[in-house]
């Protein structure tokens, strides 16, 4: 009896065990197949699914009249597709000679195989062997080996910029593609700032892939969507005068604004860049030359010492503020006497004797100088700032602010007073008073329309402006004297030219001592010159340039002078406002 119960019992504890070991069982089978189902299902389908990224088309950039300025141009690679040997045959590496003499690589005609090819036929798998075939060659390879299993293409879109490095600083550049990529993106300008717009939305394809790799199958999943188009206010004939004008062996930037809308119709920075340069891989070297050269800095939004063009500000709020008289005269003798220093004009033996327009326009300082002694720095960073000096254009390009230095800005950035001497540097356009070459364009065609615009990149942003807050008086004797400048001062070099009205501002802009201008090129002056442009009664424009270290204003002038003539050509073709 003690036996049968005994027997009983352990056969209760083994059918439990076997009932908790089959929950256990059933539990963890429900786990893996019901709740982890997606997971595994999915994990399973990568053995034999590859879903692959179709690149979208990017948008084109183009200038006001619809000329292209950035597109895409297709891109054909020449494959080798394996076929599963353990090693080349003599026909397939006789196959890669002939390859590599139509294309004529080098690599290809030797006697040793890249690695790569030797992988791809024993993988089943794809191995470019000729980037960037030409037509031309992809004709003769097609005709001789029309069928062969292992010759192959495969075809991709690359950016492409017709113009070379033609407003380069407009269009920017790309990263360079990669296999597998979603596509390149944005590093600069255009390109980076609407890579949102111009990118598109790429695609997917759905490839099936037996045990080895190899392709059976593929299927589009979703269609890639191009990027959307943009158009630019630069007007590429204007863009290839402005271009070709410049020297190239200085550095600086020209810029042509339409004065009423604030349109961008050209804007040259040098030195310059290639975008397609990015597409492909750059050595160290050609990098390390990049970074010294600078020339990814757009110089029309950098800031620069002003120099001269800064008097404008000095005569409107002198006019304003009763310190000056249109008619009133002086006389220069060479310097102004202050504060037991002597402070010298641009000419050192003196003017003479000169009436205000006339002091203007040869850039007397010491009518600037006099001016200096009766103002007060705040009143004359006030008038810096009407003309939208001190603050960013608002441009679509981060754009600096530039420096209008007040006795505030001084002791919070210098922990210093500020001292009447200053005052006499800010009104001739030295000390720290910074500025850059969109906001004097911009500041130019206020005084001309008598309204702040703002600079406008993109045909599709609105325009927009706000009044000058000047009186129309001040506005029209800065018209004036501007105009003799060119007529009767030291813009001489821009006049004459037939049914052409230019009125301007010159300037030298000081860096240093002047008695460090026999240590080397860096030390010489940045030249200047603001215009507002018309011939006859064709839409106006205003035209900025700046040369740095330069050493004169006249470098600056003979430029233009040509850029003049250039425009007076191209008038009639210029876009409608």
């Amino acid at each position: 009896m003690y036996h049968r119960q005994f027997f009983e019992q352990r056969i209760g504890y083994i059918t439990l065990a076997i009932l908790c070991a089959m929950l256990l069982i059933s539990s963890r089978l429900f786990y893996l197949q019901v709740i982890c189902c997606d997971h595994y299902a999915s994990r399973g389908e990568k053995n034999f699914l590859r879903i692959e990224s179709i690149p979208p088309q990017r948008g084109n950039i183009y200038d006001c009249t619809g000329t292209l300025m950035a597109t895409n141009r297709p891109i054909t690679h020449l494959v080798w597709n394996g076929t599963g040997n353990d090693a080349l045959s003599h026909t397939q590496r006789t196959l890669l000679e002939h390859m590599g003499t139509i294309t004529q690589s080098d690599m290809l005609q030797s006697k040793n195989i890249p690695y790569p090819i030797t992988i791809a036929e024993k993988q089943h798998k794809q191995c470019v062997i000729a980037p960037d075939v030409s037509l031309a060659q992809l004709s003769t390879i097609t005709e001789h080996y029309p069928n062969n299993p292992n010759i192959g293409i495969r075809t991709h879109f690359e950016r492409y910029y017709p113009e070379g490095s033609q407003a380069s600083h407009i269009i920017g550049y790309l990263s360079r593609y990669t296999e597998g990529d979603s596509g390149p993106v944005g590093k600069m300008g255009l390109e980076k700032i609407c890579d949102d717009l111009l990118k598109g939305h790429e695609g997917s394809r759905i490839k099936t892939v037996n045990s080895r790799g190899r392709n059976v199958a593929a299927a589009t999943q979703h269609e890639s969507l191009s990027g959307t188009d943009i158009y630019t206010t630069i007007n590429i004939q204007l863009q290839r005068i402005a271009e070709r004008i410049y020297p190239e062996n200085q550095s600086g930037c020209i810029l042509i604004m339409d004065p009423e809308n604030g349109a961008i119709r050209a804007l040259v920075s040098r030195p310059a860049f290639d975008p397609a340069l990015f597409l492909k891989p750059i050595s160290y070297q050609t990098w390390a030359d990049l970074q010294h050269k600078k020339p990814f800095l757009n110089r029309a939004i950098t800031p620069y010492p002003l120099g001269s063009i800064f008097k404008l500000v000095t005569i409107s709020a002198a006019l304003e503020h009763g310190l000056l008289h249109p008619d009133q005269r002086w006389n220069c003798e060479g310097f102004v006497p202050f504060a037991g220093r002597k402070y010298w004009c641009n000419r050192r033996w003196g003017h003479g004797k000169l009436t205000t327009p006339h002091a203007f326009a040869k850039s007397c300082n010491m009518l600037f100088f006099e001016l200096g002694k009766e103002m007060d720095i705040d009143m004359l960073a006030n008038y810096a700032q009407r003309f939208g000096l001190g603050h960013s254009t608002n441009f679509l390009f981060p754009d600096s602010p530039g420096i209008v230095p007040s006795r505030d800005w001084k002791m919070m950035t210098r922990g210093e007073r500020w001292w009447p001497g200053e005052t006499l540097s800010v009104a001739i356009g030295q000390s720290f008073l910074m500025a850059t070459p969109l906001q004097v364009a911009r500041m130019i065609s206020a005084i001309f329309t008598g309204v702040l615009v703002r600079p406008r990149i993109l045909e599709s942003e609105e325009v927009e402006s706000f009044p000058l807050n000047l009186h129309p008086n001040t506005q029209k004797f800065l018209r004036q004297c501007m105009r003799l400048v060119v007529t009767n001062g030291i813009g001489k070099k821009v006049n004459g030219i037939e049914g052409v009205r230019i009125a301007a501002k010159t300037s030298t802009a000081q860096l240093s001592d002047l008695a460090k201008r026999k240590l080397g090129k860096e030390y010489l002056e940045h030249a200047w010159f603001a215009a507002h442009f018309q011939y006859k009664k064709e839409k106006p424009l205003v035209f900025l340039i700046l040369v740095e270290n330069a050493g004169s204003s006249q470098v600056a002038s003979s430029i233009a002078r040509e850029l003049a003539i250039e425009l007076k050509k191209q008038s009639k073709s210029l876009p409608n406002p």
